[in-house]
């Protein structure tokens, strides 16, 4: 998942010597729209978490959902099985696979739930992992990890740094790596896992647990759903829905805010088709570069100048592909495009203009109606779209928990994407909520946010670092809101 967001900013818990913005800085940034940019939070690390006390003074013991004694307990599990943890994450980080090839990190996911007593079923969408766990009469709560990695070279340096290089379906070789943190995800929720099979005594309900394929093309989630997630392999409607990511914010920070939060999204191919030529008689040719070239640039115009100003509304061409070598023209080229959008209509918008612009210069440059551009559908997605209130219910337990400064709950619609939500299936009317869970070292982000940084690096980025004392906190995050669902009535 790659993110831009926007939000009002809170001021977050901040020890003596904080490097705080000033008033006017913050009103920049607000006026910026920025998240997590407006102020520096220099935490000291504690043992557990890297995080202080402070994290947990503003917490209100009785005023979140759950005990105050049993959100303690999960604390303690959490810091229990630190050292476990951190080595699975290691593990998994040395180890990316991208979509649909996570083999070896669905079969870890199969292996840890299945020795937590959960019944387990893999091969779903090709390499989905499903586990559930009874406990008694309750709430069916379902939750999502998800298990790629990036097309990414890592280059943070790191002694446990990702060096692993696959061959594509195409041919080509290309690098891996979780610059998303989906390393982290999976390792929550095995945390979790673990966390709620010791705490059975204090819960009941259902918990369904999701290792899913492919969420960075956008297509593992329906891959499953299609695969017969909830008829062949009959997993029950959830009740609840939740699912957490990663974002380069500090350790200690959680987002839980509804409505509308990321952008529906399209992946698409567009493929040229031509003549080619040797480079020295272009004359001889119908050339597909100049077609794509030009595609590319007048794709711009779609946004600019048929959208309404104020929709959202994104079109990027993240590839072209074309040739070989200096002096032949190739016969085909291919765009890979991405559009991000809101309103349907939009998307009708900018599909239908790009299919217009296609198949003109295609014409122009003298291509028969039999040979205009391709254009292949790939993977998609709704926008995603939290429930307020179950956003709410969230976030108040978790302000209870963490502190009330530390829990953001104002995020407005962001231009990045994800899938998650459609493993619901026909299921929609199922209430969800997607937190965001910081994981930068506190001490990094501060010190990026005093040079005028939004953040210390972005998702899909080859320095995106998670911290580790994020690895039990996101446990923590992840088991109090179970156990917040799922709790006896």
């Amino acid at each position: 998942m790659q993110m831009r967001f926007g939000s009002k900013y809170q001021h977050l818990a901040c020890d003596e010597g904080c490097n705080c913005t000033n008033l006017e800085g913050l009103a920049t940034a607000l006026s910026r729209r920025e998240f997590f940019g407006a102020v520096a939070l220099p935490i000291a690390a504690s043992a557990a978490f890297g995080i202080n006390s402070a994290l947990a003074q503003d917490a209100d013991d009785g005023a979140g959902r759950i005990s105050s004694e049993l959100a303690s307990k999960a604390d303690e599990l959490a810091k229990a099985d630190t050292d476990r943890l951190v080595t699975i994450f290691k593990d998994i980080h040395q180890n990316p696979e991208l979509g649909f090839m996570e083999e070896r990190t669905a079969a870890i996911v199969a292996k840890e739930l299945s020795a937590l007593g959960f019944e387990v079923q893999t091969g779903i969408g090709k390499t989905g992992v499903v586990g559930i766990l009874r406990n008694g009469s309750g709430p069916t709560v379902m939750y999502r990890a998800d298990m790629d990695a990036n097309a990414v070279e890592e280059a943070t340096g790191l002694p446990y740094a990702s060096k692993v290089r696959v061959r594509r379906d195409d041919g080509s070789e290309a690098p891996v790596g979780h610059m998303c943190g989906h390393d982290a995800h999976v390792t929550w929720m095995l945390g979790m896992a673990k966390a709620m099979v010791a705490l059975k005594e204090d819960w009941a309900g259902t918990m369904v647990l999701i290792g899913q394929p492919a969420e960075e093309p956008i297509l593992g989630a329906k891959a499953m759903v299609d695969a017969g997630l909830y008829t062949t392999y009959a997993v029950p409607k959830p009740d609840f829905f939740i699912g957490i990511h990663t974002a380069p914010g500090p350790v200690g920070v959680v987002l839980s805010s509804g409505g509308p939060k990321m952008a529906g999204c399209d992946q698409l191919d567009i493929l040229f088709k031509g003549v080619g030529a040797h480079g020295s008689l272009p004359q001889m040719s119908k050339d597909p570069v100049l077609m794509a070239s030009l595609a590319m640039v007048e794709f711009q115009a779609i946004v600019s100048r048929t959208i309404t100003p104020g929709e959202t509304a994104v079109l990027t061409v993240g590839s072209i592909q074309a040739g070989s070598d200096n002096n032949v023209i190739p016969s085909t080229a291919l765009l890979k495009a991405n559009l991000r959008w809101y309103s349907p209509q939009v998307r009708e918008q900018m599909l239908a203009g790009i299919k217009a612009i296609s198949e003109g210069i295609a014409r122009t440059y003298g291509m028969p109606e039999d040979q205009l551009p391709v254009i292949t559908m790939k993977g998609g997605s709704t926008p995603l779209v939290n429930q307020d209130e179950l956003a709410e219910r969230m976030a108040t337990t978790l302000k209870a928990t963490i502190g009330e400064k530390n829990v953001v709950t104002e995020l407005p619609p962001a231009t990045g994407s994800e899938d998650v939500h459609l493993l619901l299936g026909p299921h929609t009317d199922v209430p969800f909520n997607y937190l965001i869970v910081g994981v930068a070292d506190p001490a990094v982000y501060a010190a990026a946010v005093k040079e005028g940084k939004m953040w210390p690096y972005s998702a899909h980025n080859p320095n995106f670092v998670v911290d580790l004392r994020a690895i039990p906190f996101g446990t923590r995050v992840a088991t109090i809101s179970m156990l917040d669902l799922l709790q006896k009535t």
